[in-house]
């Protein structure tokens, strides 16, 4: 009998793409999203296909949560408030529901045994001064005062939680820290630059670069970040361990605005913006986030490599 997926979060950017493959793979798959980032339209290929359901709700929901996790093989829990723009907005709404979801379906997930992946982040890293961040690496959270810290906390608290309950109830539970994932189906309303670079070219409107630009990230594309998480979940051995998702390939900020004005042939000026004029004083930004992905490698036999050149060509052409 073909598995079944429940993917929270899964009409958003990631849980979308990963269940569109989990679908191609044989699987059935339960999406819970409450749409409240995430968008019922892009899991429009997969209306009508049997082996899909949708079901609008919280996670937060325990009747819900615990129904869906009875019934499921598999648990990928995506659900989260992201965004650098949406945490700096809605601080206390951002602590609560990364907290209360993961709670939840963990607890859910412990009650029944179920194999489940949790998605956290390269943010839980913090101000770590290593070139290259490699799972066992320090978490250095900065200073509580400043909001913009406020996600990696609570994901970094959702991972203590996920192996909380490793320990204790032998939960196979792998955790996946992502970095900066792009590609079809991303919005920039919530600050993603990508998305944001590439619709201000095409229209002619000004690349907003913060700060001087010369922080850098490592952009990777989704149907890369997709494949690893489902891998992952189907290798046991994984259990209990916590693995990067990126692509090791730098680019800064600024250059990754005169590559998409190269790109799209565009007119548009590169325009540069303190963080205090975009997100008020003290807001902190990191320099670097460059990912190891040795363990990836050994636990799967790949890692992400698409060039960042191939993704943005897609993205300005569809």
């Amino acid at each position: 009998m073909a598995q079944t997926a429940l993917i929270t979060g899964g009409a958003g950017f990631i849980g979308s793409h990963l269940a569109e493959l989990l679908i191609e793979r044989g699987w059935h798959c339960v999406v819970l999203d409450d749409l409240s980032t995430g968008r019922r339209s892009n899991l429009a290929a997969l209306d009508g296909n049997p082996r899909f359901r949708f079901v609008n709700g919280v996670v937060e929901d325990r009747v819900i949560t615990s129904a869906l996790v009875k019934d499921a093989d598999a648990v990928f829990h995506l659900a989260a408030v992201v965004g650098v723009k949406k945490v700096m907005e809605n601080t206390v709404g951002t602590i609560n529901r990364n907290l209360d979801a993961t709670r939840t379906l963990l607890d859910a997930c412990a009650v029944f045994g179920k194999r489940t992946v949790i998605a956290s982040t390269s943010e839980v890293y913090g101000e770590n001064p290593q070139a290259t961040f490699v799972e066992d690496a320090a978490s250095i959270i900065g200073n509580s005062k400043h909001r913009r810290w406020c996600y990696a906390a609570a994901k970094l608290l959702d991972e203590f939680y996920a192996y909380a309950h490793f320990h204790a109830d032998g939960l196979p539970v792998t955790i996946v820290r992502l970095f900066n994932t792009v590609g079809p189906r991303q919005v920039g309303r919530y600050g993603m630059v990508v998305p944001n670079f590439i619709a201000a070219a095409k229209e002619g409107r000004p690349l907003i670069v913060h700060g001087d630009g010369s922080q850098s990230r490592c952009f990777t594309a989704v149907r890369e970040v997709a494949r690893a998480i489902a891998d992952l979940s189907e290798k046991p051995q994984t259990a209990g361990n916590t693995y990067n998702i990126g692509n090791n390939q730098e680019i800064t900020i600024a250059d990754l605005a005169k590559l998409v004005i190269k790109l799209t042939g565009s007119p548009s000026p590169i325009i540069y913006r303190s963080y205090a004029e975009i997100f008020g004083e003290n807001f902190v930004d990191l320099q670097h986030r460059r990912p190891d992905s040795t363990a990836l490698r050994e636990a799967l036999g790949y890692a992400p490599q698409t060039p960042l050149t191939a993704v943005l060509e897609e993205l300005i052409n569809n």
